[in-house]
């Protein structure tokens, strides 16, 4: 059966960041996940991991001033210092969280910059970024994300991020697929999932289309962690979605799978 993993910067905003890891745990989670842990110290965060006895899935690294919009800097050429830095930050914290998935987010480039451009700076981005991961035993995804939610992310499909993977070349780069995302740009999920399972290193769920709990919307989420069992997908699914109401409330689609799990 699917492990699942809470993403704590869009559940349980009921309670403060470093408090979501307890209710997590209290509901049964085993792992988790959050966008960036940058404005807390790593030992803190550590602390709230060994409490729960959970284990950190995969954060992102920096991405730019996300305030103001930004949504990753590797493809965004003019930015490869900043880039590095991030990186750097980002292996550290990984370290200390225990933590072997990073998320390395392309950005929103600007409309003047070439396509053809941006995609050779990601890639040589990605190459840095992949070889400075691979001495922490890290490894690197990407993530097509869809063009209503970010208008102007240069990662979109899943072709494209795999192209992409592929020509980078480096063992330790893989695909985040976001079922999410995927639906709205390409659909056909399982076979999207069937062609790529290989070369896929992290699964993120929510309903489509208002992005709420995985039991509302068009997509059949229970054929679909079928399928992953089937296709012996070992990874976790990333749980990012905004709930409806109270997190805990809207906990019910999970608690059949969390049993199947715990019967195994």
């Amino acid at each position: 059966m699917p492990r699942f993993a809470a993403n704590l910067t869009l559940l349980y905003q009921e309670v403060p960041f470093l408090d979501r890891f307890r209710e997590a745990a209290s509901d049964g989670f085993r792992g988790v996940e959050f966008l960036f842990p940058y404005e807390h110290p790593a030992q803190e965060i550590r602390n709230r991991l060994n409490d729960t006895d959970l284990t950190q899935v995969l954060f992102n690294a920096p991405a730019g001033d996300w305030a103001s919009g930004e949504r990753g800097l590797a493809a965004l050429p003019g930015r490869e210092a900043q880039f590095r830095d991030g990186i750097e930050l980002a292996l550290d914290y990984a370290d200390a969280l225990g933590c072997r998935q990073l998320h390395v987010m392309a950005g929103c480039p600007d409309a003047t910059e070439s396509p053809e451009r941006c995609r050779a700076t990601f890639v040589e981005n990605l190459a840095y970024a992949t070889g400075q991961a691979a001495a922490h035993g890290v490894t690197v995804m990407i993530e097509p994300i869809n063009p209503r939610d970010f208008p102007r992310y240069f990662l979109t499909r899943q072709d494209q991020a795999h192209a992409i993977r592929s020509e980078v070349g480096a063992g330790n780069l893989k695909v985040q697929f976001d079922a999410y995302h995927c639906q709205i740009v390409e659909g056909d999920l399982a076979m999207k999932l069937r062609q790529y399972i290989g070369h896929i290193g992290h699964v993120q769920v929510a309903g489509v289309p208002a992005r709420h709990e995985p039991d509302t919307g068009e997509v059949n989420y229970p054929f679909l962690f079928r399928l992953l069992d089937e296709l012996g997908y070992a990874g976790w699914v990333g749980c990012e979605y905004r709930p409806q109401g109270e997190t805990r409330a809207g906990l019910g689609w999970l608690k059949p799978w969390l049993r199947a799990t715990a019967s195994r």
